[in-house]
C-alpha cells in the first residue's frame, strides 16, 4: 500500500487475483516477512516457490552450461560439459543442449512442465526476434534453432550481451562496455541505461579488430581474444625466444592463457612481454569505446578474467590522458566464466517480473 498509494481494498484485490493466477500465496504465520506486526490483522502474501523455475543456458563454441533457478535466482542445478560444435552441427548441438537440460532439470526434481523461460546465451550477434544474419556460417551453427526446438518459451540472446546483464545485476552502471574475450572478443553494451542491439543484432561485435589489426597492425590478432592471443603470441615467440622462460618447459600445444599469466606472475620476460602487448591492445579498444559511445566502465568478462589484472593495470597506464578524452575505468568481472549463464538466469527472471501474465505457473497447467 506504502508503495503504490492504492487503499488496502484494493492492494488485496490485486493479491488475491495474484493467488489465482498461481504467482503468490497467503501465509497465515508470517512466512518469510517475519512475525506479523500487533494491532490490526495483515494479510501476508509470499511468492508461491512452487510457480516453476528458469534455465539458463551458455550454448559456447566449446561448452555448454546450464543453471536450474528458482524465481528469486537462487541457484538449484548446474551442469557443464564440453563439446564439439563443429563436429555436432547445428541439429547436435541442439541435441546436446536438450539432454543438457533434461539432465540438470532432473537433478532437482524438475521436468520441463515446470520451465516457466529458457534463455539461451550463443557467441553470434542476435536480433530482436532472436534471429543471426546470414552472413557468416559461424553464426549460424552457434544460434543452432534453439528458439523453435527446445520445448516451452525460449529466448535466444547473445552472450556479451547476457554478460552485460549479469554485470548489471552485480553494480548498476549507465554506459558500460562489458568485454568477453577468451577466443573471441564481443562487447555487450550499455549507453545510458539501454542495451544497445543493432538493427541486426550487431552493436559490440568489434568487427573493426579485423580490418584495423589486419590493415594497420599486422599479427595483432583482429577480433581474438586475449586467450587466444596470449596463447597463439607464446607458442609463436617461444621458437625464436633466446631467453630463459619457462613456458618452453610446457608442451607447445598445451600452453594456456592461465600459464602464461602465471609466467608473467612469477618474472618470466616472455610472458610479460606479451601481457604488456595485451595491454596495448585493450588501451586500443578501451579508448575507441569511450570515444565513440563516452563509456566510462570497461569490463573485462569471463574465464579470463581471473588473471587478467596484469593486463588492466599495463593498460591503464596507456591510457592517453592528455587527449582531452573521458578515461574509462578498466575492471575485471568478479562472475568468472559463469557470466554468461548468470545472466541468462537474470534476463528470465527480469522478463517474468516485467510480464507476469505472459507465463502460465505449473499449478494452472495441471
Amino acid at each position: 500500500m506504502e508503495a503504490t498509494g492504492l487503499t488496502r481494498a484494493t492492494v488485496l484485490g490485486v493479491c488475491q487475483g495474484l493467488v489465482e493466477a498461481g504467482w503468490l500465496e497467503e501465509v497465515v504465520d508470517g512466512g518469510d516477512s517475519g512475525p506479523a506486526p500487533k494491532g490490526r490483522p495483515a494479510r501476508r502474501y509470499q511468492l508461491r516457490e512452487s510457480a516453476g523455475v528458469v534455465v539458463g543456458l551458455d550454448a559456447g563454441e566449446s561448452h555448454l552450461t546450464a543453471i536450474v533457478a528458482d524465481l528469486r535466482g537462487r541457484e538449484l542445478g548446474k551442469r557443464r560439459q564440453g563439446i564439439d560444435s563443429h563436429a555436432l552441427g547445428r541439429a547436435g548441438r541442439v541435441a546436446n543442449v536438450r539432454e543438457l537440460i533434461h539432465v540438470t532439470l532432473s537433478d532437482v526434481g524438475c521436468d520441463v512442465d515446470d520451465v516457466l523461460l529458457t534463455v539461451v546465451g550463443v557467441p553470434a550477434p542476435v536480433d530482436g526476434d532472436g534471429a543471426s544474419p546470414d552472413g557468416g556460417e559461424f553464426w549460424q551453427l552457434m544460434n543452432s534453432g534453439f528458439a523453435s526446438n527446445l520445448q516451452g518459451k525460449v529466448i535466444v540472446e547473445n552472450d556479451a550481451n547476457l554478460a552485460a546483464i549479469a554485470e548489471q545485476a552485480q553494480e548498476q552502471s549507465p554506459n558500460v562496455a562489458t568485454l568477453l574475450s577468451g577466443e573471441r572478443f564481443g562487447a555487450g553494451l550499455i549507453v545510458d541505461g539501454s542495451l544497445l542491439r543493432g538493427c541486426r543484432g550487431g552493436a559490440g561485435e568489434m568487427r573493426f579488430l579485423d580490418v584495423f589489426d589486419s590493415k594497420l597492425v599486422p599479427d595483432e590478432g583482429g577480433s581474438d581474444g586475449f586467450g587466444a592471443l596470449a596463447r597463439k603470441w607464446a607458442r609463436s615467440r617461444i621458437r625464436s625466444y633466446d631467453g630463459a622462460t619457462t613456458l618452453r618447459h610446457i608442451p607447445e600445444g598445451e600452453i594456456s592463457a592461465e600459464d602464461v599469466f602465471q609466467a608473467a606472475s612469477d618474472g618470466d620476460p616472455l610472458a610479460s612481454d606479451i601481457i604488456a602487448r595485451l595491454g596495448v591492445r585493450l588501451a586500443r579498444i578501451a579508448v575507441v569505446l569511450s570515444s565513440l559511445l563516452d563509456i566510462e566502465r570497461v569490463v573485462i568478462a569471463g574465464g579470463i578474467a581471473l588473471g587478467i589484472e596484469p593486463v588492466l593495470e599495463h593498460a591503464r597506464t596507456l591510457l592517453p590522458r592528455d587527449s582531452g578524452l573521458p578515461l574509462p575505468d578498466l575492471v575485471a568481472s568478479k562472475l568468472g566464466a559463469e557470466v554468461v549463464v548468470q545472466g541468462a538466469i537474470e534476463s528470465a527472471l527480469t522478463s517474468i517480473r516485467r510480464e507476469p501474465m505472459a507465463f502460465l505457473p505449473r499449478m494452472l497447467r495441471t
